[in-house]
């Protein structure tokens, strides 16, 4: 009796450790806060993200990302790659001067994406922004470039409301 209780006691230990592990250096989640992604992502949504996967390779324009900040976490798709020159001109936006097929967003969407100037993106940082440009804090107003060290992690999936789940690429 005293040994099966040992190797149960076991397996939990391995299964917490191993639980403990993947979850600070292979996957988590994070609940989006706001209506800055919709349509792709809504409000209270928990999507989980892989942290891994930027070990491996570079952040890719349209990745939709998890960026680490002091006062909360940002849910944004990387628009702009380092050394790249991003500008929207009549809501459409141009990366080194050629014009960019968004099909992830909503003709509002389109519509709500202010002009702003060109700007070159650091060699070292991202550009990023939310799917509903006219109230996303982002790169345009707000966040800033982005590091890479400030990103945790590529969302994978949808994880809840259940009837929501689906793949966030």
């Amino acid at each position: 009796m005293m040994k099966e209780i040992l190797e149960w006691g076991k397996a939990i230990l391995f299964a917490l450790g191993l639980a403990i592990v993947l979850r600070t250096f292979v996957m988590s989640t994070s609940i989006v806060d706001g209506p800055s992604m919709y349509p792709t992502l809504e409000n209270g949504e928990w999507v989980i993200y892989n942290k891994a996967i930027y070990y491996f390779t570079e952040p890719d324009r349209g990745d939709i990302v998890i960026i680490k900040r002091p006062d909360k976490n940002y849910v944004k798709r990387i628009i702009g790659m380092p050394n790249e020159t991003v500008e929207v001109r009549d809501h459409v936006l141009y990366i080194n001067g050629k014009k960019q097929d968004q099909p992830y967003l909503t003709r509002d969407a389109l519509m709500g994406t202010n002009n702003f100037e060109p700007v070159t993106v650091p060699e070292d940082s991202y550009f990023v922004m939310g799917d509903n440009r006219s109230i996303s804090k982002d790169s345009r107003n707000g966040l800033g470039f982005i590091k890479k060290s400030e990103i945790e992690g590529r969302t994978e999936l949808v994880i809840f409301p259940f009837q929501e789940f689906e793949l966030t690429r």
